[in-house]
């Protein structure tokens, strides 16, 4: 076994153990699941909702309501922060279908997702194409919300915003060579994150 499956299982486990905690009551343990988990979440929705504060405040209230009424399903076989995601886009499609028009969502470059998680790596043409370049881009916004936050920020001005280096570097006070050399960090940062989450998404 790699060493990066057995952290994602390392990783499932104590998910595991927390949410049999919640599911026991513990206080300590939902707090321990709102300060991991909330602020992802919102991220999460707010992406996918041009960052409509009002909105993204109301699906994800939704969401966290819904995910916590039925926890005790969560079996662990991704990890729980995908699985949050899947319900919070449960929620995104349930609000348009009743306000009857579609989700104006903002899409990570889907090739450049793939890219840069696996280098190399090309999908195969057709449906399964589609359905593989839908998955990694989900993969993404949960990797970036399980970085640490400077990484996300860097990433984002990088690959969304498309700022060359130089202005990164001016927004975070640093020469070019640094901001350079912390991107690169961030980037392998993400990437095994990204792996890891992979781990568990196959077994979904």
């Amino acid at each position: 076994m790699s060493v990066t499956s057995r952290r994602a299982r390392t990783e499932r486990a104590d998910e595991r153990a927390l949410v049999r905690r919640m599911v026991a009551g513990e206080r300590q343990a939902f707090e321990e699941f709102a300060d991991a988990y909330i602020p992802a979440l919102h991220r999460f929705a707010s992406f996918r909702l041009r960052n409509d504060a009002e909105l993204t405040r109301e699906i994800a209230q939704a969401t966290l309501v819904k995910a916590i009424e039925k926890i005790g399903s969560f079996r662990g076989e991704a990890s729980l922060m995908t699985w949050l995601c899947a319900c919070c886009k449960s929620e995104i499609s349930a609000h348009f279908r009743k306000n009857r028009r579609r989700p104006a969502e903002v899409e990570w470059d889907e090739a450049r997702s793939v890219e840069a998680a696996q280098p190399g790596r090309t999908p195969p043409d057709g449906p399964e194409r589609s359905i593989l370049r839908g998955e990694a881009r989900d993969l993404v916004h949960v990797a970036l919300d399980q970085l640490p936050p400077r990484y996300a920020q860097v990433l984002e001005w990088k690959y969304l915003d498309n700022l060359p280096v130089r202005e990164i570097a001016d927004r975070i006070e640093l020469k070019t060579k640094a901001a350079e050399s912390l991107l690169t960090r961030a980037r392998n940062s993400f990437r095994g994150v990204y792996a890891r989450l992979q781990v568990g998404h196959r077994h979904e």
